[in-house]
């Protein structure tokens, strides 16, 4: 049968400060996916957090940008507001940007990821969702998992992935797009892609059968806004096992707490640490940031699941190193690497910082 998977998530008020959802949100969040069940807008749903983000995971058969399904993710999100309002939780509805719904979530601060396709005899899921970073997070992992036979020993030995995969990749500044295969053309995809600001991989498809294998949100709250008003908190899917990669080789790149930019009010880069729901709670600095997975099986479009991926002790390890670059890059203060380039910094306070010195700065002799 053919199946929709959104996840779409916003940030609508962090429990204490921007550490954690709060119970009575997440509550709510699963009032009104029941009732779109009920209703029989949806198939199935789930609904969780990564930090301060609600995160609505759905299953449909209405395809990718319905405006059905995106106004229900809406109306949640407003609905989950007013509750974040009620118990004066710390930026309530920052990722709500627009005065109303207009047919489609995409530009108005939330982030989705979504695929359609025809679920297989065994459909394995894996939903990323990540805290305290931004849509780029996700590059290398997905390179990684498939482009990378160090990671994802199936592009060498197994029949279905020998092929390869198409990378589509967004120039978010310019709003454009490309595509790239690989193994073909990975040093053309790799130029692009370790500028994960600006480049990011929105989709990845298997090379012969033209499949969708992943999907990313590649939303970025700062160009739309034209302000800092919260790091993007990306989400990503993975499809798994058979013609993509196993679930081993899925979860494999989170071993390396990549450097991601995000962490506190956006500004620096950080190891984003692997870890499970529970510990999705970013405190330290506001950070370092997190990263979650969730497992499930897909039966006539219902999800059987979740299982939390990351909560396996042998991600203890990549933990342990998170902490300890969060250590080292901590001691950096104000000062780059820890802090982001300051042509990544145009959209918090120093826009104002330099207007007001503007006068100040005088012509080298």
């Amino acid at each position: 049968m053919s199946i929709t998977l959104s996840v779409i998530k916003a940030d609508i008020g962090g429990y204490v400060g921007h550490s954690e959802s709060h119970p009575d949100v997440i509550a709510k969040g699963e009032e009104c996916m029941a009732k779109a069940k009920r209703d029989g807008l949806l198939v199935d749903y789930h609904v969780t957090k990564c930090g301060d983000d609600l995160q609505l995971i759905m299953t449909h058969q209405h395809g990718v940008d319905n405006e059905k399904i995106h106004k229900l993710a809406w109306d949640t999100f407003v609905d989950c507001t007013e509750v974040a309002k009620t118990l004066k939780l710390h930026g309530a509805g920052q990722d709500l940007l627009a005065d109303a719904f207009s047919g489609n979530v995409k530009g108005m601060g939330p982030g989705v990821a979504e695929m359609e396709f025809e679920e297989r005899g065994a459909e394995t899921i894996i939903i990323f969702m990540a805290d305290k970073t931004s849509s780029g997070a996700w590059n290398l992992p997905l390179y990684k998992m498939f482009a990378d036979p160090f990671n994802t020993i199936g592009l060498v030995i197994a029949s279905e992935m020998h092929t390869g995969f198409t990378f589509e990749v967004h120039d978010v500044k310019e709003h454009k797009k490309i595509t790239f295969n690989a193994p073909d053309e990975i040093y053309d995809l790799l130029v692009f892609i370790g500028a994960p600001a600006r480049y990011m991989v929105k989709a990845v498809y298997h090379r012969e059968s033209k499949e969708i294998a992943a999907v990313s949100s590649t939303q970025r709250l700062s160009l739309i806004a034209g302000r800092y008003i919260g790091k993007d908190d990306p989400v990503c899917i993975v499809r798994s096992q058979g013609k993509f990669p196993a679930v081993g080789e899925v979860l494999e790149p989170f071993t390396l707490p990549l450097l991601v930019e995000g962490w506190m009010r956006g500004s620096h880069h950080g190891p984003l640490m692997p870890v499970a729901i529970k510990d999705s709670t970013p405190t330290r600095f506001d950070g370092p940031p997190r990263v979650v997975a969730l497992g499930f099986q897909l039966s006539g479009g219902k999800l059987v699941g979740p299982r939390d991926m990351f909560a396996d002790k042998s991600f203890d390890n990549a933990r342990q190193q998170a902490n300890d670059v969060a250590d080292f890059l901590r001691r950096h203060g104000p000062f780059e690497p820890h802090r982001l380039p300051l042509e990544e910094m145009e959209y918090t306070t120093m826009p104002q910082v330099m207007k007001k010195l503007e006068g100040r700065f005088t012509n080298l002799d």
